[in-house]
């Protein structure tokens, strides 16, 4: 079993930055690939950011490519998601999940454990 516990979001502003964290814990992490989802009021969840296991590979949603950054500390158990310049439209609630392989996806049900998830709310 795998429990994950996002922090970091919050309110800002236009064109601010978050910091979003999410700590595993249960089983070896370092061997799980780890994606950041969100979801907005009304809309599907959706794929954000992916980091592979071993080669750390990254991949993003085009709507936050150069402006997220996906990372992980193996040693901590934790992954990042750096938010800059952000925009109304970024207002979700952010998830985080783990996918039991080393590759990453940018499939939501090929993730098997998720977080409950943090709020991201970018005033305008």
């Amino acid at each position: 079993q795998v429990q994950l516990a996002e922090s970091g979001g919050g309110l800002v502003q236009t064109g601010g930055s978050l910091r979003l964290s999410c700590a595993a814990s249960g089983r070896t992490f370092s061997n799980f690939a780890m994606g950041w989802f969100r979801q907005a009021p009304g809309e599907e969840r959706e794929f954000v950011a992916s980091i592979s296991a071993g080669t750390g590979f990254t991949n993003y949603a085009e709507s936050v490519k150069g402006r997220f950054t996906i990372s992980r500390d193996n040693a901590k158990n934790t992954v990042y998601l750096q938010m800059n310049s952000l925009k109304p439209e970024d207002t979700a609630v952010y998830y985080c999940a783990a996918r039991t392989r080393a590759l990453s996806s940018r499939l939501r049900y090929e993730y098997e454990y998720w977080g409950q998830g943090t709020q991201v709310t970018v005033s305008s």
